[in-house]
């Protein structure tokens, strides 16, 4: 049997076409036809106020953190259950993380305790769309609006999916989306996306993208000529990655629709041990859909997943945990005079395998991964 890797990047066969389109356009260095369709793409879809490109997900949340204009000693509340980059934009301008704790039916931050962890040095709100499901936006944004916060949905696996119909990354002042090779859709290995939904924010926003000069002002003609105005970094990525993001976009209903027919046979196909009780599958929330970012499971302690993902191993499928809880970590720990408990989250960190996801993946195949988990849990070896 062929191994099956956890993830393989998906090409639809225009990638390289497109990028050598961009390549004879002479515009190497970005911001030109490919990225304004991506752009474009984004905001005509989704309707979000401003796109921009970026190198990674990463730098999308940087720009998020800059644009916030937060000083030192101000708190940005994040969920520990993510990915350290979130935390990290933010730490990188000054500001003091405070982590929140998971929800018991999803490792989204459980937004009914948010009011608990502002003080009056609090500035920001950071949820964290795991698995590209939805946080529960109306109960966050009700504490921002009442506290006077931002909010920076970081969207990284939520590309296409929604909240109550309104496409997250939009719901929030700022989003940040990821185009890792790990995504549904990839800008050739790394990319990301700033959105802005605030227009306070845009001006600003182009002048970090331009390494802290108002030059795409100039280009537009909104100025005679350009220089350093602000702070700002290389965010904006090469021509060729926005070639390669174009390629994926103009294929995305497809790949959608593959990834969710992948995800349902796995969902029907557990049901019986989620009914015995032996996991827990993924709950998406009547005010959520699904974009089939990433299958789960959750075992029922540390040493039942470990024992899992060797038995998947050995049957040549590969199946990795997730996140450890950031407020856990060396860094953090050596940082700070007080770590919190966080019980849900340091649960999923224990608890939660992800299973093989990614377009060539067959129906057969996913029959043949369940299967392997139920052999797992009923020949014996696990009650």
């Amino acid at each position: 049997m062929q191994p099956i890797p956890f993830n393989k990047p998906y090409l639809t066969g225009k990638e390289a076409h497109y990028m050598y389109q961009s390549v004879y356009t002479g515009k190497l260095s970005g911001n030109g036809d490919f990225t304004k369709k991506c752009q474009n793409f984004f905001m005509e879809r989704y309707g979000f106020k401003k796109c921009l490109l970026t190198t990674s997900g990463t730098d999308a949340l940087e720009m998020c953190a800059m644009l916030c204009d937060l000083k030192p000693g101000d708190e940005v509340i994040v969920p520990s259950y993510t990915f350290v980059s979130t935390a990290l934009a933010f730490l990188r301008e000054g500001a003091k993380v405070v982590f929140a704790d998971s929800m018991d039916s999803n490792p989204n931050m459980d937004a009914e305790k948010l009011e608990s962890l502002i003080t009056s040095k609090t500035r920001v709100i950071a949820p964290v769309h795991y698995a590209g499901v939805a946080c529960d936006m109306d109960a966050i944004m009700a504490v921002a609006e009442k506290y006077n916060l931002i909010v920076v949905e970081d969207a990284a696996q939520a590309i296409d999916s929604f909240y109550k119909g309104k496409a997250l990354g939009g719901v929030g002042h700022l989003g940040a989306f990821s185009f890792h090779e790990t995504k549904n859709i990839t800008a050739g290995g790394e990319g990301g996306l700033l959105v802005i939904n605030d227009e306070c924010f845009i001006r600003r926003s182009e002048i970090l993208w331009e390494k802290g000069t108002n030059r795409a002002e100039f280009f537009r003609g909104a100025v005679n000529k350009y220089g350093w105005v602000d702070m700002g970094s290389s965010f904006l990525p090469a021509e060729i990655n926005a070639a390669f993001l174009w390629a994926q976009l103009e294929n995305l209903d497809e790949i959608q629709g593959k990834r969710k027919k992948l995800w349902e046979q796995y969902f029907v196909g557990l049901q019986t041990l989620a009914a015995e009780g032996k996991i827990c599958l993924p709950q998406i929330p009547g005010y959520a859909t699904n974009n089939a970012h990433m299958f789960y499971i959750v075992c029922r302690n540390l040493e039942e997943r470990s024992g899992l993902i060797q038995y998947l191993k050995e049957h040549g499928v590969t199946a990795p945990f997730h996140y450890l809880s950031l407020h856990k970590s060396d860094y953090y720990v050596k940082h700070t005079d007080s770590v919190p408990e966080l019980p849900l989250c340091d649960m999923y960190a224990d608890c939660l395998v992800r299973m093989p996801m990614y377009y060539e993946l067959d129906l057969e195949q996913v029959d043949m991964i369940v299967k392997v988990i139920k052999e797992y849990y009923y020949k014996g070896i696990r009650d």
